[in-house]
């Protein structure tokens, strides 16, 4: 509480601070004279001697910034959680003339044997149905591999 009434008692004695507006006789837009350059390092040397505590902050600041910075630059964000899975070459369903099934290699590893994709829609196997016999063999994915 000490440092908010002392700042607030010396904000309160501070004389006001004047604004005055330049001529612009000769001066380049954006070229600021060197006494002003002058003017402006020494209230910044004078604000720093008056507030100590802002390099600690500073500090934090700054190693925050960096921590943050580093981790997104190491751990880049992205859309989906999904795993990048190595499809295997030339297993497209218009390549191949099968049935619509992708095929990849387990774990990525393209020493391992080729594998089917499961299908992207959803299946629901209900083993005991009563179809026509070949809409059953068609249809039924009970007891067959991969299921």
């Amino acid at each position: 509480m000490n440092v908010f009434t002392r700042r607030a008692a010396f904000a309160a004695a501070r004389a006001p601070v004047r604004t005055t507006r330049r001529q612009a006789s000769g001066v380049t837009s954006g070229a600021v004279p060197k006494e002003d350059r002058k003017a402006d390092a020494s209230a910044v040397k004078k604000g720093a001697k008056r507030d100590p505590e802002l390099y600690v902050l500073l500090a934090i600041m700054s190693g925050a910034f960096g921590l943050a910075g580093w981790h997104f630059s190491s751990n880049p964000t992205s859309s989906s959680s999904e795993n990048k899975i190595g499809k295997a070459e030339g297993t497209e369903p218009w390549k191949t003339g099968r049935d619509a099934a992708y095929q990849y290699h387990p774990h990525g590893d393209p020493s391992k044997g080729r594998k089917d994709a499961p299908s992207a829609l959803n299946e629901v196997i209900i083993p005991n149905v009563n179809l026509p016999k070949s809409l059953h063999e068609k249809y039924n994915k009970w007891g067959k591999e991969g299921f």
